[in-house]
């Protein structure tokens, strides 16, 4: 049984998964747009916005925020730990953040702004809009319409390339959460409930029986899936989900991709899976991947539609 985001971008067209060759000619254009844009926007300037201090320190200032711990922000900003305390350790000695160990917890240190650094960061926030203002001042509101949703285009897909789908232990703590949140979820949507007893086990997702696959957005887990060996050749999908902080970005698609290819590895030729009458969107997007739509093949008590995909070089199974 499956459930996903419903609607699952455009990302990449049919047969041209994720991991394809890149072009240089696409790589030269992202790096030309980089180069334009950074320094558009003053990235290189040692004083950012005006201020006195560089872009690292400026978005750090903004990043802490009200306060947060040192562990939250290196996960959040992907820094070195001691890159991460020694701009910290700056911004203290400028009276811009005050460190503190919170009474509950001796190992973690947390980090909040001082009245100085909130108005630094006020002011950021003000030289910020004035700097996109300015930017934006040539354009029409057409153009300028045009421009906002390429930006929000350009971010769902920049979003989607920097997640990771990662084969892990069907009995893993990210992988039972995931299938957790999965039975969560579809428990809500299905009119009938869903009971946890219907999960696979991680005895048929691991090792030469399937796989499992989970997504992880900067080391947080957004989705998964799983295959299982129904018999000689054929294989079964379980369980596609995307967290909802991550639909919308063709994450779906990226994992079903990626079951079949585990799929394929093992020799199956054939994939197979069901799906609840209520999750129209799943339907269209198996359509849409190639999958026909075929007679029940088990007693799933959720079902009402059941698919077949023969894999690149398979060959075609009975019922």
């Amino acid at each position: 049984m499956q459930t996903f985001d419903s609607s699952q971008g455009t990302g990449r067209g049919r047969g041209q998964g994720a991991g394809a060759p890149v072009s240089a000619e696409d790589i030269a254009a992202f790096r030309r747009f980089n180069r334009y844009f950074t320094r558009r926007i003053g990235v290189l300037d040692e004083h950012y916005l005006g201020q006195d201090r560089p872009l690292g320190e400026a978005r750090l200032l903004f990043e802490i925020g009200d306060g947060v711990s040192l562990r939250e922000l290196r996960g959040r900003l992907g820094l070195d730990a001691g890159y991460l305390s020694r701009m910290v350790k700056a911004l203290e000695a400028q009276g811009m953040v005050r460190v503190a160990v919170p009474a509950h917890d001796n190992r973690l240190r947390t980090v909040e702004p001082t009245p100085a650094g909130r108005v630094e960061v006020a002011e950021q926030h003000r030289r910020s809009d004035a700097l996109v203002a300015g930017l934006l001042d040539g354009l029409t509101p057409a153009q300028r319409a045009e421009l906002t949703g390429a930006m929000a285009v350009t971010q769902r897909l920049l979003r989607l390339a920097g997640i990771t789908v990662e084969t892990v232990d069907g009995a893993s703590a990210d992988a039972r959460a995931c299938l957790g949140a999965y039975a969560a979820d579809i428990d809500a949507r299905f009119p009938e409930g869903f009971d946890q007893a219907d999960l696979v086990g991680p005895e048929e997702v691991t090792g030469d029986a399937g796989a499992f696959l989970v997504a992880y957005e900067e080391g947080r887990p957004v989705g998964c899936g799983a295959l299982r060996r129904l018999g000689p050749g054929v294989g079964e999908i379980r369980h596609v989900w995307v967290a909802p902080e991550a639909r919308r970005l063709g994450l779906a698609r990226r994992l079903l991709d990626g079951l079949e290819r585990q799929a394929r590895a093992r020799g199956l030729d054939v994939v197979r899976l069901d799906t609840h009458a209520v999750l129209t969107e799943a339907q269209a997007m198996y359509r849409a991947c190639g999958y026909t739509e075929i007679p029940r093949y088990d007693d799933n008590v959720h079902a009402a539609h059941w698919f077949e995909k023969r894999l690149a070089g398979g060959a075609k199974s009975g019922y």
